[in-house]
């Protein structure tokens, strides 16, 4: 008898070291301050789509992981990208809300009236990760609360500094057309707004063309409307990719001397073509500082950092412009434009085609 109960025991002591020692931890092994060979918490950056505006922001990402040493701190970057659709964003927000090893979410929206997407934001938070907008914002009417703060270029005032320089272009009037994703992204409507704020009530909108971020679709776009419009003067390039696809239709049609390219954003090609003197004008983004700060702000809210989030928004409230932290924005013209830096916001850097090249190589960029 005392021979079993001697096993009897040894065996439930066994059992009771499996229950305690090998069932799985829904607990992640890592945080802040984690060391050893625990499990790194993700800080993510999702992306609206895979244009190459977007490796600069992830150059700049990437060196704010290295400054900031989120490896030792227990955490390690992961910028992903979306695919210029809804169901993508929407896809990888649930995948996050399955997953325990997330700490931070960062997401530049592609559509800001998607409600879905808007709830599974709000789902991140409700479980304690930290949220933002980076580049484009969640409609600030209907979802301001799905995110914490948005970071990134002032939109509206970027689409102003274009519009300027198209009247100081076309001061006999342009009639123009906008390219673009989508036309209803939050930041691409914001641009063209403030374009047509810019120009003054001077010139003609012709038209909106939405292409989905396919270069293909996009140069249907821009053969078409200048097909529908014999009188079409300037083209606007809303985002990166739309601008080598304006500039290669204007050089086979031979339309130079008879339409203006003017921009957003300084795609390796398009800063070429200014060059080349195919391009009058781009308002140019800084994507690196996007990723740069984008970073140090969500490591800062993991962190409980207060002092660095003040930093970003001293007097933050979900109202007016206090979520909003404004990155870089900047005009550059070719030399010999006609277009001047007092035209523009005295925030506003403005830059020569040769200044913005030495700019770029200071930095070993090759876009911004």
């Amino acid at each position: 008898m005392d021979h079993l109960r001697r096993s009897f025991l040894v065996i439930c002591a066994s059992l009771l070291t499996v229950v305690l020692t090998g069932c799985p931890s829904e607990t992640p092994q890592a945080g802040p301050g984690a060391s050893g060979g625990g499990k790194k918490m993700r800080i993510v950056l999702l992306t609206n789509g895979p244009d190459p505006f977007w490796d600069t922001c992830e150059a700049g990402a990437i060196a704010g992981e290295t400054e900031f040493d989120l490896n030792g701190k227990g955490y390690v970057l992961s910028f992903e990208r979306g695919d210029f659709t809804d169901k993508a964003q929407l896809d990888k927000l649930k995948q996050y809300n399955l997953q325990s090893d997330i700490a931070a979410v960062g997401i530049s929206v592609w559509n800001p009236e998607s409600a879905a997407v808007a709830r599974e934001m709000k789902k991140l938070r409700d479980k304690g990760v930290k949220v933002i907008t980076f580049d484009g914002d969640t409609s600030r009417e209907l979802f301001r609360d799905a995110r914490f703060a948005y970071l990134g270029t002032d939109n509206i005032v970027g689409g102003r500094e274009l519009g300027k320089a198209a009247q100081a272009i076309r001061r006999d009037g342009a009639k123009y057309t906008f390219f673009v994703g989508s036309t209803s992204a939050a930041n691409a409507v914001a641009r063209m707004d403030g374009f047509v704020e810019g120009m003054k009530g001077s010139g003609k909108e012709i038209e909106r063309l939405a292409d989905a971020g396919d270069p293909f679709k996009a140069r249907q776009n821009i053969e078409g409307a200048l097909d529908r419009n014999k009188d079409l003067n300037m083209l606007v390039g809303i985002y990166a990719y739309d601008t080598p696809q304006m500039v290669q239709v204007v050089k086979d049609r031979k339309l130079g001397e008879k339409v203006d390219v003017i921009c957003f954003d300084a795609a390796e090609v398009s800063i070429k073509s200014m060059g080349d003197g195919d391009v009058d004008v781009m308002v140019v983004q800084n994507p690196y500082q996007i990723g740069y700060e984008s970073v140090k702000l969500l490591l800062a809210m993991v962190e409980g950092d207060q002092l660095t989030i003040d930093g970003y928004y001293p007097d933050y409230a979900q109202e007016g412009d206090k979520d909003l932290f404004k990155t870089e924005l900047r005009v550059v013209v070719p030399d010999g434009s006609p277009i001047k830096k007092d035209l523009f916001d005295s925030n506003t850097v403005f830059m020569t085609y040769e200044e913005f090249k030495a700019w770029l190589e200071e930095r070993s960029l090759v876009s911004s």
